[in-house]
């Protein structure tokens, strides 16, 4: 029977990198306190003791929620390795002392879609303060009108960019690559953007420092640090990239509809059989992204059929209000 020091090693290198980037705060505790102790040797309870001393110990942040996600995370990392465990036939379903561990029920999710006037203060941070105002502008333009994740920005290649058609391919957790229609300013920005810092000659990726290095988690953490600390509003809320993602979302599904904000958003997760089968027969095209998009930036999009301006009426007929 491994150790914690022996299996862990092998279970970090065994799952996918995002997996890895979650559990690895937790994992190294464990490394740290049982790095000696069989994987078959502590008991449900001690689990649960080593994941109630790190709640105590985590750090309090401003939209902390009294340690819940540390130990939900925590739960978790020890599940995995056990999961591992029992694939490799080292520990017996039966025996598996963390799936007797419990984990906090999930509480109602703080995020929300922000304002108009909030969004437009924060993208005039982004574009006017730092030391590269022109990425930190692109940064959150990309994301307002993709609502994608941070990884899919850090991951878009040059070869992602459909310039004909303002079209860019997003390369999403779960391994999942979808194609997401852009206005044709922000295409433009973009080739700009590479051809300006190097083209292909200093990295193939789009987001790239002024030297030609391409673009790091790290800035996302100075660029809205920058921010909350230009908007106590942001601040207080303790905004990210994710808030913009929330923010889009929200309004495509205001305007066009679940069935497209789904899409939008890339989600392919269902919660039940019936909703499975239902948006197996209502998945949007491109075209109809296009459009939602057209209507969120007021530009009009080469594959959209037809334009609207967001602040325009919902309905119209011959000029006036349905």
């Amino acid at each position: 029977m491994p150790t914690f020091g022996e299996y862990i090693p092998r279970v970090r290198a065994a799952v996918p990198k995002s997996t890895a980037t979650v559990y690895n705060t937790y994992w190294r505790i464990i490394e740290r306190d049982w790095t000696t102790r069989a994987l078959d040797d502590p008991s449900a309870t001690e689990i649960e003791q080593m994941v109630h001393d790190h709640q105590r110990n985590a750090v309090v942040r401003a939209n902390s929620r009294d340690g819940r996600a540390a130990v939900g995370n925590f739960v978790a990392a020890f599940r995995c390795l056990y999961r591992h465990a029992e694939r490799d036939r080292l520990i017996f379903p039966f025996d598996n002392p963390a799936a007797l561990v419990e984990k906090p029920p999930p509480l109602p999710g703080l995020r929300h879609a922000l304002t108009v006037v909030q969004i437009h203060e924060l993208a005039h941070v982004a574009a006017t303060t730092g030391n590269d105002p022109a990425l930190d502008a692109l940064i959150v333009r990309l994301h307002i009108e993709t609502a994608c994740r941070r990884a899919a920005v850090l991951r878009l290649e040059v070869g992602d960019l459909d310039v004909e058609d303002c079209l860019v391919k997003l390369h999403e957790k779960g391994g999942i690559m979808r194609w997401h229609p852009i206005s044709p300013t922000l295409m433009t920005h973009l080739l700009r953007h590479v051809s300006e810092r190097g083209g292909r000659d200093t990295t193939t990726r789009v987001l790239r420092y002024r030297k030609g290095h391409p673009l790091s988690r790290r800035r996302y953490d100075t660029l809205f640090a920058r921010i909350r600390a230009h908007l106590p509003w942001a601040a207080s809320l303790q905004v990210s990239a994710h808030w913009i993602r929330h923010t889009t979302v929200t309004w495509v599904e205001r305007e066009f509809g679940l069935a497209i904000a789904r899409a939008y958003a890339g989600h392919s997760e269902h919660t039940s059989a019936r909703s499975a089968t239902t948006f197996t027969y209502v998945r949007p095209s491109v075209v109809e992204l296009a459009e939602a998009l057209a209507a969120l930036t007021g530009e009009p999009h080469p594959l959209a059929r037809n334009g609207r301006h967001p602040l325009a009426p919902r309905h119209e007929t011959g000029g006036t209000r349905a």
